[in-house]
């Protein structure tokens, strides 16, 4: 396509109203009618935001959950925190145990105790929950790692968990609790910052963690073993937490064994190994979806994330990935893209970006069908391959554009025009 050509072509650009159905407009929600447009409906659907933090984002997405549980019958919602610690907050939502400060205040990371959306949130699934039978009610699930940028939790809390499950329930396991505790060691050897940069300090090559790599190898095929009397003995609920406990408790030891690793590949692969855990979990609240998934859109992408880190030019799969991989059409994927974003830095984008092209819209927020976006481009000639992917930094190090050749991946897009502090 020549300059003339191309210019001919973006001057279409207006058209891809033909592929958005506004947020704002009364009715039907538009992303009800994009979940039905689907080939299938999703066990799971993720929702993905460019960047962390931002208030308008978490606030559409508690929009959206409430629509897909009031028109199509979701009943679970799961978010990029920390999986052990969101038990608290399910059972909250589903009980009412405990007060609400205290749930916000232990029941997530990332930060996400410190967002008033999120508080929203749960305070609405907790209100529609009341007086619904149990198996009616909203979960709550944290899909991620107990893993920060520069941490990791020991394993300590989910091996000893899962112990003191299968000893509870009478079943004969090859070590004692306390050689347990002993191989484990202080906390601090575990969490010690530093081991994210310094592989020499990472406990996770010892002779103790090794032993206790093969001890918990041990343990979690006794959940399948003894299943029978395990779910004779206690609900399905215990022995699906248990095996929370076993993936958790075996995934972080895998973790930081990485971590103690000096070889080049280290940060690579534990990126990996974090989305391969968060993939587990996805795995298990698929069996209580339909589930909203939250997360950067980097973890629930179906494309290879790649990430320029110093030096380092970083490539795994993601869990959307991977989960895709496992549940074909049972998974979908809504990414956001972002227009103006000013107190991050991000002006209006270029005309000649997919953001860009969506900003021309009149409104200020719309759900966009990939699908007909592609459809329409290639009727005005411009395809995908001729987008220019944004370029602009923002002071939000956790923002990566959208990829428009990512577009044939990508399930929906949920844009935002301007994004305010």
């Amino acid at each position: 396509m020549n300059p003339t050509e191309q210019d001919r072509a973006m001057s279409a650009a207006p058209s891809v109203g033909d592929a958005a159905l506004d947020l704002d407009v009364e009715g039907i929600g538009a992303v009800t009618r994009l979940v039905r447009a689907l080939p299938a409906r999703p066990r799971l659907l993720g929702l993905g935001e460019a960047l962390h933090d931002e208030r308008p984002i978490h606030e559409l997405r508690n929009e959206i959950f409430r629509e897909l549980v009031e028109h199509e019958g979701f009943g679970a919602f799961a978010i990029e925190s920390d999986c052990l610690a969101g038990l608290v907050v399910d059972e909250y939502v589903r009980t009412g145990a405990g007060s609400l400060d205290e749930v916000m205040r232990t029941g997530f990371s990332h930060g996400f105790w410190d967002r008033e959306a999120t508080r929203d949130l749960i305070r609405w699934m907790r209100a529609y929950n009341e007086g619904r039978p149990a198996g009616e009610r909203l979960r709550f699930f944290g899909f991620d790692a107990p893993i920060e940028m520069m941490y990791a939790a020991g394993p300590r809390g989910p091996l000893i968990a899962l112990h003191d499950y299968l000893t509870g329930a009478g079943v004969p396991v090859p070590v004692e609790r306390d050689t347990l505790e002993r191989l484990l060691g202080p906390d601090e050897r575990w969490t010690n910052e530093a081991a994210a940069m310094d592989p020499s300090q990472s406990v996770g090559r010892s002779a103790e963690a090794a032993e206790l790599r093969l001890l918990a190898d041990d343990l979690v095929p006794l959940l399948t073993v003894h299943a029978p009397h395990l779910l004779r003995a206690a609900s399905r609920e215990e022995w699906e937490r248990a095996h929370l406990y076993a993936r958790t408790a075996t995934g972080l030891l895998r973790y930081h064994a990485v971590m103690a690793d000096p070889s080049p590949s280290r940060v690579g692969r534990m990126l990996g190994l974090r989305d391969a855990m968060m993939a587990d979990n996805l795995e298990a609240v698929a069996r209580h979806g339909p589930a909203l998934v939250f997360a950067h859109n980097r973890h629930l992408q179906r494309e290879v994330s790649r990430w320029q880190l110093a030096d380092l030019e970083l490539e795994w799969w993601s869990a959307g990935a991977i989960t895709a991989a496992r549940l074909g059409t049972g998974y979908a994927f809504l990414a956001s893209v972002l227009g103006a974003v000013r107190h991050q830095g991000l002006g209006v984008p270029g005309p000649r970006t997919l953001e860009g092209m969506l900003a021309a819209l009149p409104g200020e927020r719309y759900v966009v069908d990939p699908r007909l976006l592609a459809a329409v481009l290639g009727e005005s000639g411009l395809g995908e391959a001729v987008l220019e992917q944004r370029t602009e930094v923002a002071g939000n190090h956790g923002y990566f554009p959208f990829d428009p050749h990512h577009l044939g991946g990508t399930d929906g897009l949920v844009f935002v025009k301007h994004v305010r502090p």
